[in-house]
This record gives C-alpha cells, sequence and structure tokens, in this order.
C-alpha cells in the first residue's frame, strides 16, 4: 500500500494570451487548468495506486479558485483533495510556498510525494524539491519512468547500479532525463519525485469520475493552522511587457559595405560589440 502526495498548481492555460497591465497580469478573462507538468504526476500517483494500493491526495496552494483544479484531480482518480488557503501572505515568493507545503504534508506522512518539474506561468522549478529538503526525503528529478521495488529486487540492482544499500523496505527506481540522455537510480521511500513531460499520457475526467469527485472529501487548511511563520523571501516589485519589436533595417551596398554597417549596428544600437 502506497501513500502518495501530489503537489498541484493552478495554472494559466497555456493557450491564453496573457494581458499585462498596471505592472500586474489582468487573469480575469483568462481560463485556469492544472499545470501540465503536474498533470504527469497526478496520473503516474493513480497509476502506482491502482497497482500497489492506497490513496492518492492532491494538495494544491491558492485561493479559492484552486478548488477547480482539485476537483479535476478527483474526478481524475484522487482519493482527497487538501487546499491551503493562500491570503496573499506567501505572494510569488517560493520560499514561502514550499515552507507552508512541508508544513502541511509533513503530518500525512505519505511514501512518495509526486510534482512535476516545473510550473509552465513562471518557469519555476523549486518549489517541490525545497519542500523535499524541508521534509529530509531524498528526491529525484525529471523522472521519465518511475517504477516501486522491494528491498531484495533492490539488492540485485546495487551493483549495476553503483549504489549503497540504505536498508529501506521500498525504493523507487528511476529513469530521469538529463539533457538529452537518461539516467537510472534508485532511491529509498519515502521519497519526492518530479515529473518530465513523458513519463505517461494524463487521462482525462470521464463522467462517471466527475459524478464521484462530487462525494470526495476537498478540505481547505488556513495558513494560520500551520504550526510556522511564514516568510517571503523574495517580492516581485513590478510586472511589464517586452518593449514592441523595432521594424528591420534594410542594408544597401556591396556585401563589404553591409557588412560594415551591420557591424556598427551592432556596435551602437545593438550594444553586442
Amino acid at each position: 500500500m502506497l501513500k502518495i502526495v501530489v503537489l498541484l498548481k493552478q495554472t494559466f492555460d497555456t493557450e491564453e494570451k496573457i494581458i499585462v497591465t498596471g505592472g500586474g497580469i489582468d487573469d480575469s478573462a483568462a481560463k485556469f487548468i492544472i499545470n501540465p507538468y503536474d498533470e504527469y504526476a497526478l496520473e503516474e500517483a493513480i497509476r502506482l495506486r491502482d497497482q500497489h494500493g492506497g490513496q492518492v491526495i492532491a494538495v494544491a496552494c491558492g485561493s479559492e479558485r484552486t478548488q477547480d483544479a482539485l476537483r479535476t484531480a478527483l474526478a481524475v482518480g484522487a482519493d482527497e483533495a487538501i487546499r491551503l488557503s493562500d491570503d496573499g501572505s506567501l505572494g510569488d515568493d517560493g520560499y514561502a510556498a514550499a515552507s507552508a507545503l512541508a508544513s502541511l504534508v509533513q503530518p500525512l506522512e505519505p511514501d512518495l510525494v509526486l510534482a512535476g518539474l516545473f510550473a509552465v506561468d513562471s518557469g519555476a522549478g523549486s518549489v517541490a524539491l525545497q519542500v523535499a529538503e524541508r521534509l529530509g526525503l531524498p528526491h529525484a528529478s525529471a523522472a521519465v519512468k518511475v517504477s516501486i521495488i522491494a528491498a531484495a529486487e533492490h539488492a540485485g540492482l546495487r551493483a549495476a547500479l553503483n549504489e549503497v544499500d540504505c536498508e529501506a523496505e521500498r525504493y523507487a527506481l528511476v529513469e530521469r532525463d538529463v539533457e538529452g540522455d537518461t539516467e537510472t537510480i534508485t532511491i529509498p521511500l519515502p521519497a519526492l519525485i518530479t515529473a518530465q513531460q513523458g513519463l505517461n499520457e494524463p487521462r482525462y475526467p470521464s463522467l462517471p469520475g466527475i459524478m464521484k469527485a462530487k462525494r470526495k472529501p476537498l478540505r481547505t487548511v488556513a495558513l494560520s493552522e500551520l504550526a510556522i511563520s511564514i516568510e517571503a523571501r523574495t517580492v516581485r516589485s513590478g510586472l511589464s511587457a517586452p518593449p514592441p519589436r523595432a521594424a528591420g533595417k534594410t542594408l544597401a551596398g556591396t556585401p563589404a559595405e553591409q557588412a560594415a554597417a551591420l557591424t556598427e549596428l551592432l556596435r551602437t544600437e545593438a550594444k553586442l560589440l
């Protein structure tokens, strides 16, 4: 049996047009979805649960709107969902978010924590790994294949993987993406793993799943209920769109003259030389 916690984030739909106005993002008309990389983590959690038995708990931090993402997770197959209510004190700070999530996850005592490799809205991918550090869990990132193996099977792999036995009952055998190649490692459970694209093919919520989700538990935990002091270490002072692209220039003359003119423009206007 496995108790698996999946860390989710609600993000903009990748097809949405982002509007930057007044030093921030106008999201009033935007559609929100589960972060695509977190969908891989959720799908893998459900597959491992179905294979080994156990429970999948989806956890997300955010406003009341985040419940939509958690309801989707329940419809897909998660057994329970928890929303950490953000009153705005976390802001965009990954350190504070990781502190809060770790405090929420710790009493759940999961055998495995899964999360996406990074969030597509901010491009940040450190929160899950910070959670692992706070919980004292070994972790593996960018997984493209995950299997749960017993200690006896791990003993047979130790020599091939050049690893040292740490006397755990179960291990995760992880094939991870390493910049165009793959690396195979084992880590003892409990552990945290982040999911890379290609780990699986996430399923869509079915109508029966949507109906069942209405009866599954979804609870909200306030930041004030956590026995920690939230300390944000970064603050976003402003947000602006990139400047409009300037019109191109046509350089006349012979090839030598064009090269000389291009060099001068790169030096004086682009400041690249």
